[in-house]
């Protein structure tokens, strides 16, 4: 699987569970509408306690994982992303619940390890 990782932060106004709220129930399914070719969509809300911090604060909310057959498959959600009228409406959605100038999204190799040995 072809993968990518987003760090978005959310809106200050917003709480963790409204956050949640518009998330999982109108970005979701917009971004399902408009990008076909995606095959694993997940979201990873962070929880503020019980983690660790070495030196810097966590400045996102979400770990957006995005999940694609292949590379060509990503180029395509790429390209389709870049349609002004795609673009538009995933903007005109994300400036609802997104901090949009802390967003990140970066390509990433998954490595997973087994401990049933």
């Amino acid at each position: 699987m072809f993968k990518c990782i987003a760090l978005l932060k959310g809106k200050p106004e917003l709480t963790r569970d409204q956050l949640i709220e518009y998330y999982e129930t109108r970005h979701v399914p917009l971004i399902k509408r408009l990008l076909p070719g995606i095959i694993s969509y997940k979201r990873n809300f962070i929880q503020r306690d019980g983690g660790f911090e070495f030196g810097k604060t966590c400045d996102f909310d979400v770990v957006t994982e995005i999940g694609f057959a292949d590379r060509e498959s990503y180029d395509r959600f790429v390209a389709r992303s870049a349609d002004p009228d795609v673009a538009r409406q995933i903007a005109e959605d994300e400036e609802n619940v997104f901090d949009r100038s802390a967003s990140r999204m970066y390509i990433v190799d998954e490595h997973v390890s087994s401990f049933d040995d």
